[in-house]
């Protein structure tokens, strides 16, 4: 059986956690910074989680994890 490919965008935009979900950055820290709030800011710094639905899309496209 052949090696499966790794998606390369699915790779580098995503990280996978210690138990095996999915975390992602959260889009709109970029630009445009000045009229949004210093709250919202401080939470688009941090991980989204990916949800279950694309979890198995995911998978499929990283078939050896990261």
């Amino acid at each position: 059986m052949p090696k499966l490919k790794t998606r390369k965008c699915a790779a580098k935009r995503l990280k996978m956690t210690g138990t095996g979900k999915f975390r992602h950055n959260k889009a709109g820290a970029r630009h445009i910074l000045t009229k949004k709030s210093s709250k919202r800011k401080r939470r688009l710094r941090q991980d989204g989680a990916v949800s279950s639905a694309e979890s198995r899309r995911i998978k499929a496209a990283l078939p050896y994890g990261l």
